[in-house]
């Protein structure tokens, strides 16, 4: 393989196809995996208090990206994805835009890597990084939407070619498609009652757990964090002083 080839064609050539491809419908299945062992990972080292699952998951994260850079082949999420949906008719999308999406995570991996498997040291900016990792896998398995593809379309300026669902062919949408206002009244209640409901149980609820107070602290700004230590110290103090004007 020569360099231009290592450089343009990632993926298969398909007749009919003016440039390498691959099966979209593996590459969501492969995301949908990664993401649910991302998961259970979570719940996992929650719920066990054990660090080395995340270790033997980030790792395995990582050479998977690490192996999508050269190829798409053999990388071991895209080849379980390929299992998965071996019955079903591939739906072709440009290998370029895939590959930029896959060197993107690879990029994510690779600090993740750093700071939980080689040193393994938790602040809320690098848990944040393993949330949009989770994110954008659940983004493409979910919804078909690659935002890597997105980031390397403003990159090059250009439309990249067969898009996952066909976005980037000009077209009217079809009245299936379209919204009407109460089903967009519907939508948007449903969207923000979701978000502000996690922010509200977030705050306001007493975690029972390390992660659940660290997400607690997370929401929280730093007035409302004092506010709550002042509240607990002087909840403190009246129980321990309390107790002893009950005894006068």
């Amino acid at each position: 393989m020569n360099l231009q080839s290592f450089l343009w064609d990632y993926g298969e050539k398909v007749p009919g196809y003016d440039v390498t491809v691959m099966n979209e419908r593996e590459a969501r299945a492969a995301a949908g995996i990664l993401g649910t062992l991302g998961m259970i990972v979570i719940f996992v080292g929650i719920g066990y208090n054990h660090i080395i699952v995340a270790q033997v998951y980030l790792t395995f994260l990582f050479l998977d990206f690490t192996i999508r850079l050269f190829t798409p082949k053999y990388a071991p999420s895209l080849l379980m994805g390929k299992y998965m949906v071996r019955n079903q008719k591939p739906e072709y999308v440009g290998g370029l835009q895939k590959r930029f999406a896959y060197t993107l995570g690879w990029l994510i991996s690779l600090p993740l890597m750093w700071w939980f498997v080689l040193h393994w040291e938790i602040t809320f900016y690098k848990v944040m990084l393993c949330v949009v990792c989770l994110l954008l896998t659940f983004l493409e398995s979910a919804f078909s939407i690659c935002v890597g593809c997105i980031i390397y379309k403003w990159i090059t300026r250009k439309d990249p070619q067969h898009c996952p669902g066909g976005v980037c062919e000009v077209r009217v949408k079809e009245p299936i498609q379209t919204f009407n206002p109460m089903q967009a009244i519907i939508a948007s209640l449903a969207g923000i009652g979701l978000i502000v409901g996690t922010y509200l149980f977030l705050a306001y609820e007493e975690p029972k757990t390390f992660f659940g107070e660290f997400l607690h602290e997370a929401v929280l700004t730093d007035a409302q964090l004092q506010a709550e230590k002042d509240a607990a110290y002087e909840k403190e103090m009246s129980a321990e002083f309390g107790d002893e004007d009950e005894e006068e």
